[in-house]
């Protein structure tokens, strides 16, 4: 009889009844879930295996090797082993198919052997494959190991933190800019591939945030604690279908060495204030269980500097915004593993960060009639300061089943809180002319709570399947977020509540989705992958006013949608890899884009969300071409409808105020290209090129006259050069340009660029790591540009706290193998924690 594993269908049973106990939803949806997650469990498939002996060249056996067999049509990891005692490694139950090898040990080359073909039911034996030795420095007869900085794969492109000595001292932001094919703009919004609406991940969660409150996040999260970032442009029926230039999954370090093993890791960073952090991570592992944990704390400060010159209304205003943020953080994580038996795994990880700080900003606007720009008619001049506080706590138990014969079974729950304070004070002054005589003052003070819960339980089952493979599984999650907007008119230094300007703006969201995937192989040379999935949501924003005649009604969203997603790839020969992918994904609004209420810097500067935004849908489609396992290139299309995107409008009442809120666009069509390479330029240096190109075309028509025609082709270039210098060091100069381009619907940006240098040497054994790096040493990563829509015409620029300088100390203890640690380099980690998506 077939091995199923019943428990954990008990265990989804039982969490999803508690569950729908306290959030009752409708039976045929519970239904629908459970039977997407559950059907599966008795398929069966009978499979091939591989195996062979890895010698170095003078016969002896090679032991704990990393092996690692990829499929030949699209270079997806099939399976990840290690070899004995003996040298000899094996590959059990294994699908028929085409695959290639290849083989890691720290102290030789990497062993590559293509062209593997498996039959059903075949028993393959690759016999002796021979190890060739590394290069030694003869300087110190030691081997030298290093990841390299960007991998490229079937699904998705790695940039590899860790690989970087220009990563020291930087943050989670900071590193997204120097990501391939991705963009951040001037208000910290991300793109990929030139598509916006991006869904970020931490070590496979979705993080649920925007606007603001992530830009904080990504700023307190040092790069020190970064392991590497994952870029999937094009995701499969597996992931859920939010995100329309698809997923950035940020994947924290994790110690993967037997035994007790540990780091700590310290770093100063000085640009025009200074930054500091503490980090220390440990884990021990033996054959039962493995327990992990990290903490960290830091503080800081950094600074944007805005200014734009405007048209509208018949008036000129000159506006200045400088701005500077402070903070304190620290943060932990610790969970474990256990392995309950040989197909059985249980692991809980709980995550907490805490940051507390405050924000400075100086407003000022002077105001002139566009007839007579030179002669200021008056000034708005307004301070703003803020004490901001940023909660945030996660919970996940995971189960996981695999029978090592090609079925597994992976079960998730998770419960997060994130919880965000901020109270602000903001006195406007109205001056004359010449900034002597005050007019007016007009004094304002805001509290800003919100709270943010989310509960999710998913389950993913695959299955070996007439000479393929299927993957069935279910997702349920629902989003609780209370945001409160206290608007008070300070009156002699008393504030009084305006109910007029205040609200309460409440949004749950319950989204249910089910998918299958199946992929096989079509002959020795084609491969092809489908995949539906569905997804039904239930959303709701209630806008609670304080004032019966501002009350509005709720806005409902309730529907149902499909996203298919098709793969097909054709192996030419070894070395010459096509893949085609097709996949259609949507992008809701959530509560930070949706909230109408103005949220203001001044008096005459504000943003505002659009309660009545629709989600937008997109339709992606990627030619992709691999040449020698290492050259990449991809052709992408998409064509989004009601793309989501942020606008520049003067205020309807007001010819004085202009706004930033968010509108749908009609559509949005993006072609883009990417090519990257690693490069051997001299035995002791090497360089890595990205080039990334793209042409957006934008289209909307709100009436009025308030028209979006707007087209630009943009492009940058990223390079990296590592240089081993004598005496043990390691040099590294890295920079990018990026081209012009367009932020949001009508944003016209300029070119852009920077240059960074670094220098790294490893002591005690590699056990100490020094690192010192200089950033954007030219200061050149600043924005400048230009908008015009509906009646209003914007020229801006800016800058931020870019050029530092920084130094990092990393120290490794334990009792861990150090050869072993160098090995796991991109193998283990490919499976990753057993929770993770």
């Amino acid at each position: 009889m077939p091995e199923k594993p019943v428990s954990i269908c008990n265990f989804t049973v039982i969490f999803l009844s508690l569950y729908y106990q306290k959030h009752p939803i409708d039976n045929m949806k519970i239904y629908f879930t459970l039977l997407l997650a559950l059907v599966g469990l008795g398929l069966h498939a009978q499979s091939a295996s591989l195996r062979g002996q890895l010698q170095d060249t003078e016969g002896a056996a090679v032991l704990f090797a990393n092996v690692a067999l990829y499929n030949a049509a699209d270079s997806s990891l099939a399976k990840v082993e290690t070899s004995d005692e003996a040298g000899v490694f094996q590959f059990k139950n294994m699908s028929a198919g085409s695959y290639y090898l290849t083989a890691t040990h720290v102290g030789d080359t990497d062993l590559n052997r293509p062209d593997i073909k498996l039959e059903q039911s075949q028993q393959l034996n690759l016999g002796v494959l021979v190890f060739q030795p590394a290069i030694l420095e003869l300087a110190e007869a030691t081997v030298t190991a290093s990841r390299v900085m960007v991998e490229v794969k079937a699904d998705r492109t790695v940039f590899n933190v860790e690989g970087t000595i220009n990563s020291a001292g930087s943050d989670a932001i900071s590193l997204l800019r120097k990501a391939p094919s991705v963009t951040v703009d001037n208000n910290d919004n991300i793109s990929v591939l030139g598509r916006s609406g991006v869904l970020l991940y931490i070590d496979g969660k979705r993080l649920p945030l925007s606007g603001q409150d992530l830009t904080n996040y990504l700023q307190n999260l040092p790069a020190e604690q970064i392991d590497r970032i994952e870029i999937i442009t094009n995701p499969g029926a597996r992931y859920e279908a939010e995100g329309n230039a698809g997923i950035i999954d940020i994947r924290l370090k994790k110690d993967k060495g037997q035994g007790a093993n540990g780091s700590l890791n310290s770093t100063i960073s000085q640009g025009r204030y200074a930054r500091n952090n503490l980090t220390g991570s440990g884990n021990f592992r033996n054959g039962f269980m493995n327990i992990f944990g990290s903490a960290g704390l830091g503080e800081g400060a950094n600074f944007n500097e805005m200014n734009f010159l405007s048209y509208q209304n018949g008036l000129v205003l000159d506006e200045i915004n400088n701005g500077r943020h402070d903070w304190k953080y620290y943060n932990y994580r610790v969970g474990a593993d256990f392995f309950l038996a040989e197909k059985h795994t249980l692991g809980f990880l709980a995550d907490g960060r805490r940051s507390e700080g405050g924000n400075q900003s100086y407003n000022r606007i002077s105001i002139a009639n566009q007839s007579m720009p030179a002669q200021v008619d008056s000034l708005l001049v307004a301070y703003n300061t803020a004490d901001n506080s940023r909660r945030q706590n996660t919970f996940n138990l995971n189960y996981r089943f695999d029978n090592k014969k090609g079925r597994s079974l992976n079960v998730d729950a998770d419960y997060g809180h994130y919880q965000n304070e901020s109270e602000r004070y903001q006195p406007n002054r109205y001056y004359d002319a010449r900034e002597e005589v005050l007019l007016t003052e007009i004094i304002n003070s805001f509290n800003t709570p919100t709270d943010i819960d989310i509960y999710t339980i998913k389950a993913d089952y695959e299955e070996d399947l007439l000479g393929g493979k299927l993957g069935i599984g279910s997702k349920l999650s629902r989003v609780v977020s209370d945001n409160t907007f206290l608007f008070f008119d300070v009156i002699n230094g008393v504030p009084e509540q305006n109910d007029r300007r205040s609200n309460r703006f409440e949004y749950e969201e319950n989204v249910y989705a089910g998918y299958f995937n199946y992929a096989r192989p079509l002959g020795e040379k084609w491969n092809f992958s489908a995949g539906l999935r569905a997804e039904q949501t239930d959303a709701r924003g209630d806008l609670q006013a304080f004032l019966p005649e501002l009350q509005q009604d709720p806005v409902k969203f309730d529907y149902l949608s499909w996203f298919p997603s098709v793969g097909l790839t054709w192996q030419l020969t070894p070395k010459h890899n096509l893949a085609l992918n097709y996949g259609r994904r949507i992008n809701r609004p959530d509560y930070n884009v949706l909230n109408p209420f103005n949220n203001q810097i001044s008096q005459l500067s504000y943003e505002k969300g659009n309660p009545f935004l629709r989600p937008e849908i997109v339709n992606n489609l990627e030619l992709g071409y691999t040449l020698a396992f290492r050259y990449n290139f991809k052709l992408a299309y998409s064509r989004t409808s009601d793309q989501i995107t942020r606008l520049i409008a003067p205020d309807d009442e007001d010819p004085r105020a202009g706004f930033i809120t968010w509108a749908n666009l009609s559509e949005q069509t993006v072609y883009s290209f990417n090519f990257s390479a690693p490069v051997k330029i001299l035995e002791r240096w090497n360089a890595y090129f990205n080039f990334s190109a793209s042409h957006l075309d934008n289209q909307a028509d709100y009436g009025d006259g308030a028209v979006v025609d707007v087209q630009a082709f943009t492009y940058s270039i990223y390079q990296q050069h590592t240089i081993d210098l004598p005496a043990g060091f390691k040099g590294e100069v890295s920079g990018y340009y990026s081209g012009p381009g367009i932020w949001g619907g009508v944003f016209k940006y300029k070119s852009n660029w920077s240059l960074d240098l670094g220098l790294q040497r490893k002591f005690f054994q590699d056990k100490l790591n020094v690192r010192l790096s200089v950033s954007d040493i030219f200061y050149e990563t600043g924005w400048e540009g230009e908008s015009e829509f509906n009646g209003l015409t914007s020229f801006g620029n800016g800058q931020w706290d870019s050029r530092r300088a920084s130094l990092s100390l990393s120290y490794r203890f334990g009792n861990e193998n150090v050869k072993s640690r160098k090995r796991n380099t991109g193998l283990e980690e490919e499976a990753g924690r057993v929770g993770g998506e």
